[in-house]
Formats: structure tokens, C-alpha cells, sequence
């Protein structure tokens, strides 16, 4: 298993506190692409020594105390420029080679930031499937043959995946949301203009916003704040209003929920019951809720691809499209092509129609100052997709595309997991410029639910979309591991192997003394400012819910089950060890990185 990119807060403290540097850095990104070919994630990379060099003058200008984003690895969606790498936009023929980087990708580069490539999309960024481009179709980091959603596909499942610690994305009617929830990380849509569109080929250009990827919402937002800023290239940029910049605490907001009548899952149970516990932790985090209509949004977003705004879409690529037809894939040029339906006068009908919906979902702003909607009301495997293309691309952006038209900020957020293992999210959504207050929510919202009455559900990402009956992770860091000497008591139970990973820089790990004289490991969580917190290796085995009481019952004192933070932002049921026990006589052996490697090394010595 590749070891997993750490995010940007976790990297941070790394840089500053545990001695790593942007060359080590650079080189675990590299091994972790080596052996992927590239596909279907990525369309391009940053040549490795361009990379390495990067991060050698990165250590040697640069100081990570004063760079917000020192060192931090990150993606950028193939309709972005960076300069001297190839645009291609999801199509071989259209592919040009960039002058100069996007606005929003320079700045990153200025604050630090390490780009690793270009990730793929659908085609054209015209699909909220992540299954519409010829470099193939990405998958949900949760396998089971489920969509990764797109267009902006590459960039969340190299987040999801831990390759990078943040991606760019874009959206105009879904694509920096859709993905996010389909994959299990935050997807930040800022109200339009925050970030600079300059130098990104267009899918609807009075639409269109950069997206952010994170696995965590401050750092989706440290991201913003780095990239944030009006470019002279840029039409279509704004400024953050300096009212605007402070967010409102949760406690303080009014939550609008829609209407029953309104809500439509697609005959989905599971996604109907996530939405309703995510709903009930958010009422507990808020200061009032109220019910919302939401007939005028989807209204709204009908005029996305039922009306004159496909045109808008074709406006950028009609001269491509009439000399290379066979270069575009047959669903794209069937979007594309509707748009030759409208004339002139559609166009002012539908502008002067979205002016009215747009001012009746103003009005709404006064009884509430955030909306929660599921970010999908179902979910689809690829071979879903193909049955219907357009059909079921019009279910998932049911949630989504209305929200650039009524000129509306999102932040999306993982709700857990339905009883089948699939994804569940919900999106915030306010007025325009009010993506800090919606950031403060969404990041209240993910810190209760990590200790949620139903955390099983909630927390445990499943490495598969499930089938069988209920299972979770369990993180095993000592005698429970692969061939040690208390394994069967999981592979008894109907445990299995899911891989390795490291927790996050947060634990010590100790020898406890034992009776047998082979030791007992005992992992300690420390404080978030400890600078001797470690990252230690662990195994995640899968194992049904129901025999996780019958393993506890088992557990000898003072270890016992608890919540582990995994290195790429996962909780997960581990053996954590209770502080008294870590006192002289136990060794404290964290630097060792694991109980193996412990284990090695006392053999090397003796």
C-alpha cells in the first residue's frame, strides 16, 4: 500500500516540529505514483527531478514559518494552465501547451506549494460522473465499481487516495461537490470570483468557479485565503468584501432545511436516513431551524441544461467542435450540440426567468443564513452510468447546479456511510460571500460527528462498497498484527486483511513489560501541540460490527478500543493504551515508527 500524503495541517507541524523536509517529501509523493501508470487519475505529472528541484529550493530559500503552504503537494484539474505542461481539457486533440500559469495556480506557487500535476476530468468538464473522458474513468477510492464523480474526478480521488494533500478542481454545476462526496473529503465551492478563472478553459464562463479538495475544511480554506485574489486577466472576478471576511459562529446561525416534499433520494433508503442524522447533528450546533422550500432552486438549475446556458458551453468550443467532431466523446458533443437549439431572444427569456428565481431565493436569505441539502440523493456504479449517461447525470446534479446560477457559496462535507457501505454527504450552501461562516459550520459539523452515538456509521470508511453483513476497521498495532501471536482472535471472528497505514503524528508508542518477557505494545495519544507525537504503523483489518464486543471483552487492561486518527484524517476503532500504564518500567520506543520495526532493530542490536 502506498503510504499516504499527510494533510496540510499535519504537514505543517512535520515541517516545523519533526525534522521533515520538502526533498523527503517530494520523494514519498514519487513513490507513491510510481507504479500507477499515470491513469486514469492523472493526465500528466511533473517530471520527477523538475519536482525534486522544486523542493530543494523550496529548503533552501524558503521558510516554512512564513509560507502558508511550504512544501504542501498539490493537483491542479487539466482545464487549468500551468505553465509549459500541456491543457488538454479531458481531449488529446485539443491540447495546447501553456505560456504561463493559471492566476490561481501561481499564487499557490508562490505560497509554498509543492504542484504535482494535472489530474484528469470529464471531458470538457461537461459530466458530474467522472466517466466521460478518453483517459479513462476514475473510481471511487471505496472500489465496488462505484463512480468517482466528476468532472473534476482526478482531483478528489488523488486527495481521497492520500497522493496529494489538496487539489483545484472547478465548478459550474457540481463538479467541485459531486466528487467530494462520492469520495469522502470536502469539497469547497467559493461564491464565484473569489478565485480568478483566468487561465481556465471555459465549460460555462458567467458560471464557472475554481474548487477546492481537501481532507479537512481549515485546510480547504487555507487554501482558499492563499489562492484568493483579483486578476486583471480576469473579467469576472471579485473581491471579498472586507464586512464579509469575519465567519458568524454556528451557535449564533439560522438553519434552513428543506421541505420533506422537496427531498427526493431515488428510491434510496440509505441516503434518506444519513441525510436525516446529519440534519439532527446540525441542530444541535445551530441557534434556530426553519423549513425551506426548495421548488425555485431546482427551477433554477432546470436552466443549466434546459435552457439557453448550454449555449454558453458551446460559445467556448463551437470552432473545435465543427473541425474535429470524432476528437469529442459522443455524450459530451450531445451536451454541447443542444446548445445550437437557442437563439437570442431564449437567451434574454431565460436570463430575465433566473432574475425572478433569483430574487425570491434572496428573500429566503432573510429567514435563514445557511441550507443543508444532501450533495446527492443516490449513488451509481460505472456500469449504472453507461446504461443512462445523461439521465442519471441529471440525478446527480439534482442538489448541485442550481448553485452558481443564484450566485451561491457550498461547502461539502462526508456524512458517513449508508447500511451498504455507500458515501453520504450534505452541502451547506449561503449567499454570496459567505464561505467563512459556511466553512465555521461545516467544520463544528465534522468535529461532532467524529463522536457521534452512531460513529460506526459514521466515522469507518469502507475500503469496498459492502455487500455482507455490517463490518468496520479495526487499526491493530502490536500483538494483533499479521503472523503475531494474538491474530487469530481477529481472523477467528472473520477478520481480514484491509492493508497498512500510519496513524497521524499524534501518539507514542511504548514496550510494555509482560510476564512472557515478549512485551506489550501500547499506543498513547498525545496533545495536537506535543512535539513528540509520532506517526506509528498500524494494520486495518475489516471485521463484522457484531464481533467487535465479543474482541473487546478479550482486551487485557490497560488497553482497551478506542478512536485512532489515521495519518490521511480517517477515525477509526483501534488498541489504545490507557496513560497510567506508560510510566518506567515501559520503553518508550516511538521513534521506531512501529512495533515491527521495533521488533527488527532489538533483533539487529541483540
Amino acid at each position: 500500500m502506498p503510504e499516504r500524503i499527510g494533510s496540510i495541517s499535519e504537514l505543517r507541524s512535520a515541517y516545523r516540529h519533526g525534522g521533515l523536509t520538502p526533498t523527503d517529501l517530494a520523494e514519498r509523493v514519487l513513490a507513491g505514483l510510481s507504479g500507477t501508470d499515470g491513469g486514469p487519475v492523472w493526465i500528466s505529472t511533473v517530471p520527477a527531478g523538475q519536482l525534486l528541484a522544486r523542493a530543494e529550493r523550496l529548503a533552501a530559500t524558503a521558510d516554512p514559518a512564513t509560507l502558508p503552504l511550504y512544501g504542501i503537494p498539490f493537483a491542479v484539474k487539466d482545464n487549468i494552465d500551468v505553465a509549459g505542461m500541456i491543457t488538454t481539457a479531458g481531449c488529446p486533440d485539443f491540447g495546447y501547451s501553456a505560456a504561463e500559469d493559471a492566476p490561481v495556480v501561481r499564487r499557490l506557487l508562490d505560497a509554498g506549494a509543492l504542484l504535482v500535476g494535472k489530474t484528469n476530468l470529464d471531458q470538457f468538464a461537461t459530466g458530474l460522473t467522472g466517466a466521460r473522458s478518453p483517459y479513462g474513468s476514475c473510481e471511487s477510492v471505496f472500489g465496488g465499481g462505484l463512480i468517482s464523480g466528476g468532472s473534476s474526478s482526478g482531483s478528489a480521488v488523488a486527495v481521497a487516495a492520500g497522493q496529494v494533500s489538496f487539489a483545484l478542481g472547478t465548478d459550474t454545476a457540481g463538479s467541485g461537490r459531486v466528487p467530494a462526496a462520492l469520495n469522502g473529503i470536502i469539497g469547497l465551492k467559493p461564491t464565484r470570483g473569489l478565485l480568478s478563472t483566468a487561465g481556465v478553459v471555459p465549460a460555462c464562463r458567467s458560471l464557472d468557479c475554481v474548487s477546492v479538495f481537501a481532507t479537512d475544511v481549515s485546510d480547504a480554506m487555507d487554501v482558499l485565503h492563499a489562492a484568493r485574489g483579483v486578476s486583471a486577466a480576469d473579467p469576472w472576478g471579485r473581491p471579498l468584501p472586507a464586512e464579509r471576511v469575519a465567519a458568524r459562529m454556528p451557535g449564533t446561525l439560522r438553519l434552513g432545511v428543506p421541505r420533506a416534499e422537496d427531498l427526493e433520494f431515488f428510491g434510496d433508503a440509505g441516503q434518506t436516513v444519513r441525510f436525516a442524522a446529519g440534519v439532527q447533528a446540525l441542530r444541535g450546533l445551530v441557534g434556530q431551524v426553519g423549513s425551506v422550500p426548495l421548488r425555485s432552486f431546482f427551477e433554477a438549475g432546470e436552466l443549466l441544461y434546459l435552457g439557453p446556458w448550454v449555449a454558453e458551453r458551446l460559445a467556448a468550443l463551437d470552432g473545435f467542435l465543427r473541425e474535429h467532431p470524432e476528437a469529442v466523446l459522443a455524450v459530451t458533443r450531445s451536451v454541447l450540440e443542444t446548445g445550437r437549439r437557442y437563439d437570442a431572444i431564449d437567451v434574454f427569456r431565460g436570463q430575465h426567468r433566473l432574475r425572478e428565481l433569483r430574487a425570491r431565493v434572496d428573500k429566503l436569505w432573510d429567514e435563514v443564513d445557511v441550507l443543508v441539502v444532501p450533495t446527492v440523493g443516490t449513488t451509481f456504479t460505472l456500469d449504472e452510468i453507461a446504461e443512462d449517461p445523461i439521465g442519471r447525470n441529471t440525478t446527480l446534479g439534482r442538489y448541485t447546479q442550481f448553485a452558481n446560477l443564484l450566485d451561491l457559496a457550498a461547502v461539502t462535507v462526508p456524512n458517513g456511510f449508508t447500511a451498504a457501505g455507500r458515501p453520504a454527504s450534505l452541502t451547506l450552501l449561503g449567499p454570496a460571500f459567505s464561505d467563512t461562516t459556511l466553512a465555521q459550520l461545516a467544520a463544528a459539523f465534522t468535529a461532532a460527528t467524529r463522536t457521534a452515538p452512531d460513529a460506526v456509521a459514521t466515522r469507518t470508511a469502507p475500503d469496498a462498497v459492502a455487500t455482507g453483513p455490517a463490518q468496520t476497521l479495526i487499526a491493530v498495532v502490536g500483538r494483533h498484527l499479521a503472523g503475531e501471536s494474538r491474530n487469530a482472535e481477529l481472523t477467528e471472528r472473520g477478520g481480514t486483511l484491509a492493508g497498512a497505514a500510519r496513524t497521524a503524528p499524534r501518539y507514542r508508542l511504548y514496550r510494555l513489560e509482560t510476564a512472557d518477557g515478549e512485551g506489550l505494545p501500547g499506543l498513547v495519544r498525545v496533545a495536537a501541540t506535543d512535539p513528540d507525537g509520532h506517526p506509528i504503523e498500524v494494520e486495518l483489518w475489516r471485521l463484522p460490527v457484531s464481533a467487535v464486543g465479543e474482541l473487546l471483552a478479550g482486551v487485557p487492561a490497560p488497553l482497551s478500543l478506542g478512536w485512532v486518527r489515521l495519518h490521511d484524517g480517517r477515525d477509526v476503532l483501534g488498541f489504545l493504551c490507557e496513560a497510567y500504564a506508560v510510566g518506567p518500567p515501559a520503553e518508550d520506543i516511538s521513534a521506531a515508527g512501529g512495533w515491527r520495526a521495533y521488533r527488527r532493530a532489538a533483533a539487529h542490536r541483540s
